[in-house]
Order: C-alpha cells, then sequence, then structure tokens
C-alpha cells in the first residue's frame, strides 16, 4: 500500500536544525522570504518546530533533540538547501541586504540554472536557483 503524504506535504522535506529556532525563523523569512506555515512551540512558548513555505516548496525547522546537533555547534556543514525561486538576481540582493553571509554570487551553470548561495547564521548553506534554459548536450 502506498501511503501519500497530507494535501500540500512535498513526499521528501528538508530538517534543519537550529539552536536558536526563533530567531532563525525571523532571520529566513527576512532575508531569504520564507513564510510560516504552522508552528509548535514547547511548555514555555518557545517554538519548537514550524513549518516554513517558499512558493510552493515547505522546509522543516526545528531545535536539536536527542544528540542532533545545528551546524552552529560542531563547525562544519553536514547538508545544503537547494530551492528555486522565480527571479534570483533579485533575491540575492534582498538576502545580501538583510545580512546573509554570501558564499558565491549568481552566475550561470553550464546544467542552465542560474545559481547563488548564502549561509544562514546558524551555518546552514542554501542554494537558490534560477532555471533559464535545458542544457546543451
Amino acid at each position: 500500500m502506498v501511503s501519500n503524504p497530507p494535501k500540500g506535504m512535498q513526499r521528501i522535506t528538508p530538517y534543519l536544525l537550529y539552536e536558536d529556532l526563533g530567531a532563525a525563523i525571523e532571520w529566513v523569512t527576512a532575508a531569504f522570504g520564507l513564510s510560516e506555515r504552522s508552528r509548535m512551540s514547547g511548555p514555555d512558548g518557545k517554538p519548537q518546530h514550524v513549518e516554513m513555505t517558499l512558493e510552493d516548496g515547505v522546509i522543516m525547522m526545528g531545535q536539536p533533540q536527542r544528540g542532533y546537533e545545528s551546524p552552529r555547534r560542531h563547525g562544519h556543514v553536514c547538508q545544503l538547501v537547494y530551492a528555486y525561486v522565480e527571479d534570483v538576481d533579485a533575491h540575492w540582493r534582498q538576502a545580501e541586504g538583510r545580512g546573509a553571509r554570501i558564499l558565491t554570487p549568481p552566475e550561470d551553470k553550464p546544467f542552465g540554472d542560474r545559481v547563488y548561495s548564502a549561509e544562514d547564521p546558524e551555518g546552514h548553506h542554501w542554494f537558490f536557483a534560477q532555471h533559464l534554459r535545458d542544457p546543451s548536450m
């Protein structure tokens, strides 16, 4: 039996961990233009889990628990997020203007995407792309 994800949910969804989840929610909203879809808070009222959207994409974010860590804790990146946006140059200017650490500026890639990369305050790497053309073969 095949189980389908809930309506509006992707089949595969990245989940990033943030030690200061509240600050991360505010930051990715301002710098990367994500929107909050749902939130679960702990007994102290602080967010423990959030679902964020960018266009039709969903990313989950949460507090590290049970042996998990954010890149801030161990100092190296172990995953990245690759997201498509409508206008990668405008997105890059917004992210840079909001203090994102730009790792690579927008550039056209041989596989047909224009891409830039940035690091968020806890060390996660994000790649934002705009598909320009199908690659030449």
